[in-house]
């Protein structure tokens, strides 16, 4: 009777302890699933923001195009136009703190506006104290995360270009060129 209770005893004790690393197992790879799966989400809607900002870059360009009257000449004039450097208007220095840091970490930014004409260049300098207020508090909203990388460097650009154009009514901010950009 004893020897059998011995003999019982271990059986038991491996069916648990076996049983345990399998389930340890399943969760661990329900897990990778899971991460993999909130990863490829972030990843395609990343991408659908970058063809979307795409899309609005170039239904931009064609509407300011369209209203010169150059429309329509085909892929060789937009080869032209994309090749043609427009009046550069370079703005003052802008330095301010990052969102999210406690004032850790500071963005120093120079850059220059990039147009096509005189008329807005003359609207520019007479506005510039707005266009520096609207492009402070855009650089202020920012995190670290969303400037260190080239995409988010580039969607700042289309954001800024964007924001300000809203507002001109003599002609459009053609590009943004960062000359320097500097995390302290």
């Amino acid at each position: 009777m004893a020897e059998e209770a011995k003999a019982a005893a271990p059986e038991g004790g491996q069916g648990s302890s076996g049983g345990k690393p399998i389930i340890l197992y399943a969760l661990v790879l329900i897990n990778m699933l899971v991460v993999a799966g909130v990863g490829f989400m972030v990843y395609s809607s990343r991408q659908k923001d970058i063809e979307n900002a795409k899309a609005v870059e170039k239904a931009a360009t064609g509407m300011v195009e369209g209203e010169h009257g150059e429309g329509g000449h085909g892929e060789e004039h937009a080869e032209e136009a994309e090749d043609f450097v427009g009046k550069m208007i370079p703005l003052e220095t802008f330095l301010v703190n990052l969102s999210g840091n406690r004032g850790n970490k500071v963005l120093k930014v120079n850059m220059e506006l990039e147009t096509e004409g005189e008329r807005i260049a003359e609207e520019i300098d007479k506005r510039k104290p707005q266009i520096r207020d609207i492009i402070i508090i855009l650089l202020s909203s920012k995190t670290y995360a969303q400037l260190s990388s080239t995409e988010g460097k580039d969607f700042l650009r289309d954001e800024i270009r964007d924001t300000v154009n809203a507002f001109l009514t003599k002609g459009k901010i053609k590009r943004v060129h960062f000359t320097e950009f500097i995390f302290n």
